[in-house]
């Protein structure tokens, strides 16, 4: 059995959303017990991650990290279409991941104690970005 859905997600510029209940919700739909779920982000300048819920400092700990590898305004970045953020969003993207695949098991994702799933927006500004979960299993 296969089931499909789609959401969006307003953010308010950079930063992580956690979606790992929305995520479970549309399993729970699914009615799906065994298998695995895909979550697809259909955007290059935003992520998703799979992170420590626990202390919100592990984000900001991560943002701190990106922001020193990716510098907003680096001069040697030739696309500048919308903005200093604009190209290292899409390192930042591309440095993450664009989709995640977890197992499901017992009608629930099978997560560990810690684990959440989040959208991570790359841009200052606020931004719509769709997500596409497909679930597959029995």
């Amino acid at each position: 059995m296969v089931y499909q859905d789609s959401f969006t997600v307003r953010t308010p510029g950079r930063g992580t959303i956690e979606l790992t209940g929305k995520v479970a919700g549309l399993l729970r739909i699914a009615n799906i017990t065994s298998g695995i779920c895909n979550i697809f982000i259909r955007h290059t300048s935003a992520s998703l991650i799979l992170c420590e819920n626990a202390d919100p400092a592990v984000r900001t700990d991560l943002e701190t990290f990106m922001s020193r590898l990716v510098r907003d305004g680096d001069t040697g970045f030739m696309h500048k279409t919308e903005g200093p953020d604009d190209m290292p969003a899409h390192i930042r993207s591309i440095l993450t991941e664009s989709s995640l695949t977890l197992p499901v098991s017992g009608g629930c994702l099978a997560l560990g104690t810690w684990q959440g799933i989040y959208l991570y927006e790359h841009r200052y500004s606020p931004c719509r970005r769709q997500i596409m979960v497909t679930i597959y299993g029995e």
